[in-house]
């Protein structure tokens, strides 16, 4: 385990992390150390555990937003890909349609060329 001291509030936190996780740690404290800076700002000095309270339930509300807006798109993807199916199949139906409408009008070509010719239809393959 790797050790890190992040500074929250101007007071030093020895902390352990998993090896090559130090600079995610450091960041995180320091974004941590700034909501705690935004609120000492706003409220003055209300006490460390209050303004540290206040700020863990913004990173919660920040945490609920996003989880929020990931499940919207989430939602919106699966629309997406549904969306998506229909409209292959509908491809995929339509191409056999037009499959199917072209060798109806391949016969009956061959049946007019065929009656021009003067000869018997061809029986198809």
């Amino acid at each position: 385990m790797a050790q890190v001291t992040v500074t929250i509030d101007g007071k030093a936190y020895r902390m352990a992390c998993e090896e090559g996780q130090e600079d995610h740690l450091t960041d995180l404290a320091t974004r941590f150390d700034n909501y705690v800076g935004h609120l000492k700002g706003q409220f003055g000095e209300i006490g460390d555990l209050r303004i540290t309270v206040m700020a863990g339930i913004m990173v919660m509300d920040e945490i609920s937003e996003l989880t929020r807006r990931i499940a919207d798109l989430e939602s919106e993807l699966g629309a997406l890909r549904n969306s998506s199916d229909t409209v292959l199949a509908a491809n995929a139906r339509t191409e056999e349609n037009l499959a199917a409408a072209l060798s109806e009008v391949t016969s009956r070509i061959r049946g007019i060329t065929d009656k021009l010719n003067g000869r018997a239809p061809a029986e198809l393959n």
